[in-house]
């Protein structure tokens, strides 16, 4: 038995023509991906040198779940260009030194390029499922494969503009620029009819995803992470029994603690649903890919900080009742902690907040990511 050669691979369908087409989609999936990836590592870095905004509130809503469908859409049309450039994988290196030094170079930048892009779309999907069959901290990996991925792309796109221009300027249907010892004549499937196909296919991933984060289109994305159930009519990522923090968030001693400048003040539920109360909407929206719009009420976050005599402009830990997980604490830069909409919740969508939902208090802020929406609130210290 022995290796496949480029010349067994004789189809048609195997051509620049086809590859660039289903590349130049690719790479504008992979782009948008990449750029929305950015902004969720930005929104979750805990102090960045740029803050991030808390307007629109729906921002994080659009970029994340933009960034999960583009992901999904570059599944099929990463699976197709594979499928027309294997050929080319299989190739025999030239003999001459200079051009095997070249050709190695160009082999080593592709298999760096395929199995980033892989690496990326696998993971993304996985992590959108809640699925971690690996050890790695999954968003400082991403982050720094996703570098790695662009920097090849580029690299690649570069060294075969020339092909790439040639390709997209002729008809489909050209062979000028078809391998030798292509099939002479079309097969069973035309080489418009695989374009249609792919776009179909990516089309379908499309729909099938957008639902998590586009809510009429939820009763026809089977592969949407989040039906959009829930208690009050928004879903849930980890339940309080999960987290096991039943206990402490239903005990009659529960206490909400401020710490500020040397003191600690202390807040019970009851002195919480006292306080002025301020309604707002607010997303919330997960790095999944999933999002709900919801009604929320409670105490501004910066009225809490003031009574306890913090000044503004503070920089704010956020921590949960639950004692492991990586929610269990967020920050709270300024822009965010002295937001009028940036809320300790005590209602969601006009009812009392659930058990599940956080409480007997939650974080929500506007524009920021679900897992920095910390659960079951026991704690703010005022760091500067």
């Amino acid at each position: 038995m022995r290796l496949p050669r480029e010349e067994d691979f004789g189809s048609w369908l195997r051509s620049p023509a086809v590859t660039a087409r289903v590349g130049l989609w690719l790479g504008l999936a992979f782009g948008l991906a990449f750029v929305t990836g950015v902004v969720s590592h930005w929104a979750q870095t805990p102090d960045p040198w740029l803050p991030f905004p808390t307007s629109p509130a729906w921002g994080y809503r659009v970029t994340q779940g933009t960034h999960v469908i583009a992901g999904t859409a570059a599944v099929p049309l990463l699976l197709v260009k594979l499928w027309t450039v294997f050929p080319k994988l299989v190739a025999r290196p030239p003999r001459a030194a200079r051009d095997l030094v070249v050709h190695g170079l160009e082999r080593v930048s592709i298999a760096l390029l395929v199995a980033a892009a892989v690496f990326q779309l696998a993971t993304g999907l996985a992590n959108a499922a809640q699925w971690y069959p690996w050890h790695f901290h999954f968003r400082a990996t991403h982050y720094a494969v996703g570098w790695i991925a662009l920097g090849s792309l580029v690299v690649h796109v570069l060294v075969k503009l020339p092909l790439i221009r040639s390709a997209l300027a002729a008809d489909v249907d050209s062979r000028a620029l078809d391998r030798s010892g292509t099939m002479g004549a079309p097969g069973v499937l035309s080489r418009r009819g695989l374009l249609r196909t792919t776009w179909l296919a990516t089309g379908v991933a499309v729909v099938a995803t957008a639902g998590s984060t586009v809510p009429w289109l939820r009763q026809v994305s089977v592969l949407g992470v989040r039906s959009g159930d829930g208690p009050a009519g928004v879903p849930i990522n980890h339940t309080a029994a999960e987290r096991a923090v039943v206990a402490d968030a239903t005990s009659a001693s529960y206490r909400l603690v401020v710490a500020a400048g040397g003191r600690e003040t202390s807040f019970s539920l009851a002195d919480l649903r006292t306080m002025p109360q301020t309604t707002a909407s607010l997303p919330i929206a997960c790095v999944e890919g999933w999002s709900a719009g919801a009604t929320w009420t409670g105490v501004p976050v910066r009225d809490l900080l003031a009574r306890a005599g913090a000044p503004t402009r503070s920089h704010v830990t956020v921590r949960s009742l639950q004692k492991a997980g990586g929610e269990r604490y967020s920050y709270l830069t300024p822009s965010f902690a002295d937001h009028p909409h940036t809320l300790l919740a005590l209602e969601l969508n006009g009812e009392p907040l659930s058990l599940d939902h956080g409480f007997p208090c939650r974080l929500i802020a506007p524009d920021r990511p679900g897992v920095l929406q910390t659960k079951w609130v026991g704690r703010l210290e005022v760091n500067s």
